[in-house]
């Protein structure tokens, strides 16, 4: 009698264990279900399984919080959930969203910064990225630099042109401190590595040129020669008489094109009313702006103007270049 007993109890332990490894199987493997085909979802700092798994459901991923936060510290993942942003997809299991998380794989976007962009593109491009965390709306240009450390007045030109991979809820500062510190580390060994004798005293004058280069090259095998032509410019004291300064100088009153009155309108940034340098770069130099400018074509061209298919023509005197305005300009032979 009691070895039957005995059975009777060994085999309702063996169908119970055979029934929990059922019900652990089934809310492992089960399909979550979802409200779309993918959900992007936040798990916030400080986060505990309770609190997350009901931060997913408030995404729209119909998950079980009983189960989630019994099967987290059943396998000891609830030690491991890390907050940051996520992407379930229709398809994944309770086990494969503890797995992600645990793991810190999480979602990445990218925004990309386009050399040649001012800065007020720039922070445009920010403000409209729906996954970038708007930080900077109430702070001035000067509270934004002084954060940054930066020495200069004036943000343009600070923020190297690239694509950043950033987890959705990155802020925009964040990402202008990365691209600040990219352009500033780049700016410094490039100047180490400058040519001898170029007329520029600092690094921050050779990105105020560097960007000029970049808005005025319009076929990269001209670059090195286009900065060629300002550096003789520069060392000869002529005015640089440069029309994307003037533009950058109008600033919103720039409808499309230059008039002769625009040219004469001073400006700090009109190079035709002004010797030397404009006081900030008028765009964000691309690194091949910045290697031309640190190591110009040598030559005696002191100007160019467009052949109309993105190349240009260069001259060495005023005559020549009269002549050049002549023939792609004015369309006179």
């Amino acid at each position: 009698m009691k070895r039957k007993a005995l059975g009777v109890l060994v085999l309702l332990m063996l169908v119970s264990a055979a029934a929990g490894y059922g019900v652990w199987w089934w809310v492992m493997q089960r399909a979550v279900p979802m409200q779309a085909e993918r959900i992007d979802y936040i798990i916030e700092a400080g986060s505990g399984p309770k609190a997350i798994a009901r931060q997913m459901r408030e995404a729209g991923i119909s998950l079980d919080e009983n189960q989630f936060v019994w099967l987290a510290r059943l396998t000891e993942k609830d030690k491991q959930l890390q907050a940051g942003a996520y992407e379930a997809v229709r398809g994944d299991t309770l086990w494969a969203l503890l797995e992600r998380m645990a793991q810190g794989d999480m979602l990445q976007t990218r925004v990309t910064l386009i050399e040649g962009w001012d800065y007020k593109r720039i922070r445009t491009v920010l403000s409209e990225n729906s996954h970038v965390k708007q930080t900077l709306t109430e702070l001035s240009d000067a509270e934004l630099l002084a954060q940054l450390g930066a020495n200069a007045t004036h943000p343009e030109g600070l923020f190297y042109p690239d694509t950043y991979v950033f987890v959705p809820g990155t802020t925009d500062y964040d990402i202008l401190r990365r691209a600040y510190q990219a352009q500033t580390d780049l700016l410094e060994k490039m100047w180490a590595e400058r040519a001898p004798d170029l007329p520029l005293k600092t690094p921050y004058e050779a990105l105020i040129l560097a960007s000029i280069v970049e808005k005025e090259t319009g076929h990269s095998a001209d670059r090195e020669r286009v900065a060629g032509v300002f550096i003789n410019r520069l060392r000869r004291g002529m005015l640089l008489q440069t029309d994307p300064t003037v533009i950058y100088g109008m600033g919103d009153a720039y409808e499309g094109r230059i008039r002769k009155r625009d040219l004469q309108t001073d400006t700090p940034w009109n190079t035709y009313t002004r010797t030397g340098l404009p006081p900030t770069p008028i765009a964000t130099p691309s690194k091949a702006a910045l290697q031309a400018t640190l190591h110009p074509e040598q030559h005696h061209f002191l100007y160019f103007v467009s052949r109309g298919d993105g190349t240009s023509e260069f001259s060495r005197n005023l005559t020549e270049h009269n002549r050049a305005v002549r023939k792609y300009i004015l369309n006179k032979s």
